[in-house]
């Protein structure tokens, strides 16, 4: 008798190893499909994250055009360092430069005084200690 004609129970043995072998393959097919939902879900939120942060880094970008406007940094130079446009009268010609660097850039700094150290000023002498209460007061 040959083992694929054997039978088990009235069934033959190929029969039980084929419908075995269908039973793992369909258990495979559903874990493969459970795992890569899985994964999907994983993926379909990376790309939620990454839509977020491209949407971020357009609102950063508009942020920082707003910020590097040409007229806005000019008024806040003039406001908050004071400085203005070069006047005409400043330009010079390549014949005046030697004179120009023979000048000083700026007035001389008035100097700054220091402030005196606080344990140089200290007493010679400790202060005197405070007295004790001798007696308590009752309530």
């Amino acid at each position: 008798m040959n083992w694929l004609n054997r039978r088990v129970r009235g069934f033959r043995l190929v029969d039980l190893v084929a419908l075995g072998l269908l039973v793992v393959l369909i258990l495979g097919v559903y874990l493969a499909k459970t795992v890569a939902g899985g994964e999907r879900a994983k993926i379909a939120t990376v790309e939620r994250q990454i839509v977020a942060e491209n949407a971020r880094i357009r609102l950063l970008q508009a942020e920082v055009s707003h910020l590097e406007q040409p007229a806005r940094i000019e008024r806040l130079s003039e406001t908050y360092l004071g400085l203005a446009p070069v006047s005409e009268k400043r330009v010079a010609d390549l014949n005046d430069l030697p004179d120009l660097a023979r000048k000083p850039l700026a007035l001389p700094v008035k100097a700054v005084e220091v402030t005196p150290d606080p344990t140089r000023m200290a007493p010679a002498e400790p202060a005197a200690p405070l007295p004790v209460p001798t007696q308590v007061a009752e309530r």
